[in-house]
């Protein structure tokens, strides 16, 4: 079968205006890419690919009878589509989307099989850890019950099926 990964806005009103800003965002990081596959890391995925025009998408062969996982690498941080740039933004959120199809017949388009995708926020390490810190002490403070409602932290990104 075959994965497309892909970066996105999360934001619907970003999401009308996601072409103009990857073109800004190219523009200004000529020859960067929003996201890679870190083949080294990733196990079972053939024929990655990378288009040279989707910045923010890559694509992989996989076959489901085998144990398969796929690291990626997300090179822009969520503050750079902000509008004020002058550091304790909050971040705008991306999803990270894998669609996945089945190799179609001669002449047939490839067929759906699944979505999936994840809210993620990219931050630099030393914001990333102050941010990790605020919320894990904002979650402390709220009662149980409200404990509840937060999803557990795991060890490695957990997707939710797309409808």
């Amino acid at each position: 079968v075959q994965s497309v990964v892909r970066v996105v806005f999360h934001d619907r009103r970003l999401q009308y205006s996601e072409q103009q800003q990857l073109e800004g965002w190219r523009w200004s990081r000529p020859g960067d890419r929003i996201l890679d596959i870190d083949i080294p890391l990733s196990v079972g995925i053939l024929e990655p690919q990378i288009h040279p025009t989707l910045l923010n998408t890559v694509e992989f062969l996989w076959d489901p009878s085998r144990r398969t996982s796929v690291f990626v690498q997300v090179h822009c941080i969520s503050t750079e589509f902000t509008l004020r740039k002058n550091g304790g933004e909050k971040g705008v959120p991306f999803r990270i989307q894998i669609d996945t199809f089945g190799v179609g017949g001669k002449g047939d388009p490839p067929e759906h099989l699944h979505s999936a995708s994840c809210l993620v926020k990219v931050f630099k390490p030393k914001g990333a850890d102050r941010k990790q810190k605020t919320d894990r002490e904002k979650v402390e403070k709220q009662p149980a019950a409200e404990r509840e409602k937060f999803q557990p932290a795991y060890e490695s990104t957990v997707l939710a099926e797309v409808g």
